[in-house]
């Protein structure tokens, strides 16, 4: 059985035009999949299908061998998109509290969590009171008190300053180091040193 996710002959079309078209991949434990391309070429709508949020014009998604998504993959999979997903008006500790209770307990308690993130010390802020910064690490922070295999992440640096960049980089190479997996798209160069990274310039899959 091949362990991962893997897409075979993918397609999409929007607006009578081809977004991308014939694409196939495959992710295993332990890497990086960074999709790369312009505004509009379909990185975001790419990341929905991969996590069963719209179906693909063509093509098919298997997780572990089997035909996805399905229960396990959406029990192992966790999204971070352009939202921060945060409830505005609840505590810090409180959206992950929240969190967690919607999956399996993650390797980080919910204080750990926050402190990993450079929370600590925010735990009864109300979310509102927080800067973008800090929001987004929130956001990423609900990642390491959730038992997840794949991370799917969309421009996960958004709104960070550079020691924040280098903060989620350093727990996406921490993920994949366990045996995790990310999928992620990024602006910005990344620094994600002894992984095994591959790239898609989806600019040229159509």
């Amino acid at each position: 059985m091949s362990a991962g996710l893997t897409a075979s002959d993918l397609s999409c079309r929007r607006d009578e035009r081809d977004l991308f078209a014939g694409l196939s991949f495959s992710v295993r434990p332990g890497q990086v999949l960074l999709l790369e391309g312009g505004n509009g070429c379909g990185k975001t709508t790419l990341l929905r299908i991969l996590c069963g949020l719209r179906a693909p014009d063509g093509g098919s998604l298997s997780w572990d061998g089997a035909p996805a998504p399905n229960s396990d993959y959406l029990a192992q999979m966790a999204y971070v998109g352009h939202a921060d997903g945060s409830k505005k008006e609840l505590t810090a500790l409180e959206n992950l509290r929240f969190a967690q209770a919607l999956a399996a307990p993650g390797a980080y308690t919910l204080e750990q969590a926050l402190a990993r993130v450079q929370l600590a010390g925010f735990d009864d802020n109300p979310v509102q009171t927080l800067s973008a910064g800090q929001k987004r690490r929130l956001s990423l922070a609900r990642l390491l008190v959730c038992a997840k295999r794949l991370w799917i992440l969309d421009e996960p640096f958004t709104a960070l300053d550079r020691r924040g960049v280098a903060l989620i980089e350093s727990l996406i190479v921490a993920h994949v180091a366990q045996g995790g997996l990310a999928v992620l798209t990024s602006h910005q160069d990344i620094n994600l040193p002894q992984v095994d990274l591959q790239r898609i310039f989806l600019d040229q899959c159509h």
